[in-house]
């Protein structure tokens, strides 16, 4: 019955606990950077977690995230969007300290082996996770959760329906197929990353990674 109250909710674009923050962190600089560069060989920029404001949510498993506050708007809509459409989107990993992503990094090398969390896992401090304006996402699909990467990368068909809406809600997919020379990664059809609507609708249109649409900025300028 629970269940069933929170799929209704959802569909009347209500997201229990989510679609308002649960609570706002205190006001950081507005000033932020939508297009920061965090990857294997770019580290967290200097006083980046002190700028950002940060927003709790939950998703309808009543797990609680922060978000960076426009990210987490964004989401919101595109997780919208995306239901609309028949699929459900939900919140898997967000934002996290440095610290966080050293202990993911043991626990996965002990778990997976070295080589695995080398093609799957940042080096703290080098992770796009410490921003706050990178989402990995799990699906849902009639109340059944999937958020195992090897599950994950089968479901081609219903990343598809998530890809179609993510330029228009400033989202673009961080780690896309026959790109990891460039991004460092293998390809990750759940992690996505909010760059802005403008910047994200120009990389779909020319099929850019951040790091090649970043490069394009810089020869323009």
């Amino acid at each position: 019955m629970i269940r069933k109250l929170i799929q209704a909710l959802l569909i009347g674009n209500i997201w229990l606990g989510g679609m308002m923050p649960e609570k706002e962190m205190p006001s950081k600089d507005p000033a932020v950077d939508y297009l920061v560069l965090v990857n294997r060989t770019h580290k967290l920029p200097d006083g980046w977690e002190e700028q950002i404001e940060l927003v709790e949510a939950e998703n309808i498993y009543g797990e609680t995230f922060l978000l960076e506050k426009e990210t987490f708007e964004h989401f919101v809509e595109l997780r919208q969007a995306v239901l609309e459409k028949g699929l459900d989107i939900e919140l898997e990993s967000t934002y996290r300290t440095v610290e966080e992503q050293q202990t993911i990094w043991d626990e996965w090398t002990e778990l997976l082996g070295k080589d695995y969390v080398e093609a799957y896992v940042a080096v703290p401090g080098y992770s796009e996770h410490h921003t706050g304006l990178a989402i990995d996402v799990c699906l849902d699909i009639d109340g059944q959760r999937f958020n195992m990467n090897d599950q994950l990368l089968t479901m081609t068909e219903q990343f598809e329906i998530m890809n179609e809406e993510l330029a228009e809600n400033g989202f673009i997919l961080r780690f896309p197929k026959e790109k990891e020379e460039i991004t460092g990664y293998h390809y990750e059809p759940w992690h996505i990353r909010y760059v802005g609507k403008e910047a994200a609708i120009e990389m779909d249109k020319q099929d850019l990674t951040l790091e090649e649409y970043l490069d394009e900025v810089e020869e323009r300028d």
